[in-house]
């Protein structure tokens, strides 16, 4: 029974997905042990590092749960329906009991600990899509009925996501919901009418956009647009200040850092040194072996990802692979981008490694789901390998007879 699991699940992207969550929680207890004193006036240095585990075991279980319990169920009707409630009523919640921090509304407080229902809605979308689109196939090129009935709830929760406004998770939520319906199977014709059909909705959604302009494209997120690609230098003390101590983390590093722990930038330089700006601690302290080390794991979860999306036979099996994979590799780009100055800042944290319990839950989720697809693809295989022995052992049988 032990062999059989072992030869079913994907050990390799559970050890690769173990490494990655591991170190993270080194490093931020590595980022946050003196800022955790110095800003948030803690008398824990292990504050944020605790905090953090306690959601690593959270996220653990339920990644066990969703690696266990058949993904198909997914197809359901009442799950669906679920899904679709869930994810507007807990977006639309915000605006009634949500918390407003860094000039966002995007948590909700149950008790001492924060939940970010975005978060949770990236990974609906994905189920969601897949889930309707895998029992669309028959008719997934009738326009009406087989293509834009799904995409109504990709729209309406990218948009309640971006007048939160959180632009970031918006445009992950967006982009992986793309990429799940250029993969649906439905053909050139109806993407052309979709990409007609997107210009005709950012036409009309303009004038709400301009109304809630002054939230959604407030000063400070219009600096974040501009500084990243002009000169954060101009503005070092001001707009820029944040960047350019990545920048000096991420140049201080070299090849093998100053060592685990003895990081200048996290002395309060560095704002969010264990959320969105891990990355330039790791190549302050660990150099580019560190980085290497990160940007490797997490390429490897999105190429297995996309393997099992091209192995499995399910529709549904096939889909959820894909957006998972195109989800973790659009945040990890995101994120990595915006801290060397390459993409605009959205607050967007590094999949596994950063500091985030909503966001460690939710990615641990859908590694958890990514390793049922792969279970089923793998009894799959091992099926039909044992039926082609059988098929030719018996014709061998008859041969001889």
């Amino acid at each position: 029974m032990i062999k059989k699991i072992f030869k079913t699940y994907d050990f390799s992207l559970l050890g690769a997905y173990l490494l990655l969550t591991v170190f993270g929680l080194i490093m931020i207890y590595s980022a946050s042990m003196v800022t955790t004193i110095q800003v948030y006036h803690l008398t824990d240095s292990a504050y944020f590092f605790k905090k953090q585990l306690g959601n690593f075991l959270i996220a653990f279980v339920l990644l066990v749960v969703m690696a266990i319990v058949p993904y198909r169920i997914y197809k359901k009707n009442s799950i669906l329906v679920l899904i679709v409630l869930g994810s507007i009523v807990g977006l639309i919640s915000l605006y009634v009991i949500g918390l407003n921090i860094n000039t966002a509304t995007s948590w909700i407080a149950l008790g001492a600990r924060r939940i970010q229902p975005s978060e949770f809605v990236k990974l609906f979308v994905i189920i969601y899509l897949s889930a309707v689109y895998a029992k669309k196939q028959s008719y997934i090129n009738d326009f009406n009925y087989g293509v834009i009935p799904p995409i109504l709830f990709l729209v309406l929760t990218t948009f309640l996501t971006m007048i939160q406004p959180d632009i970031g998770t918006a445009f992950i939520m967006f982009s992986t919901g793309t990429i799940i319906v250029f993969c649906s199977g439905m053909n050139w014709k109806n993407l052309l009418k979709l990409i007609g059909i997107g210009l005709l909705i950012i036409l009309f959604l303009s004038p709400f956009l301009y109304f809630a302009k002054d939230k959604v494209f407030t000063a400070e997120r219009i600096s974040r647009l501009t500084i990243s690609y002009s000169d954060p230098f101009n503005d070092e003390l001001g707009e820029g200040y944040q960047l350019v101590n990545s920048y000096l983390a991420i140049g201080s590093g070299g090849w093998t850092g100053v060592g685990l722990g003895k990081s200048v930038q996290k002395l309060g330089y560095l704002p969010e040194a264990h959320t969105d700006f891990i990355m330039s601690i790791i190549a302050e302290e660990l150099g580019i072996f560190g980085v290497s080390y990160v940007i490797i794991l997490l390429t490897f979860i999105v190429l297995k990802s996309l393997r099992i999306g091209m192995k499995c036979r399910d529709p549904l099996g096939s889909l959820l692979a894909f957006g998972i994979g195109g989800m973790i590799g659009i945040q990890s780009i995101i994120n990595l981008g915006g801290i060397s100055g390459l993409l605009p800042l959205t607050g967007v944290t590094l999949p596994f490694i950063s500091y985030g319990g909503s966001s460690l839950v939710v990615l641990s989720m859908a590694i958890g789901l990514l390793l049922n697809v792969s279970k089923y693809t793998n009894q799959m295989e091992r099926n039909e390998t044992e039926t082609a022995k059988n098929d030719l052992s018996q014709a061998k049988g008859s041969f001889r007879a």
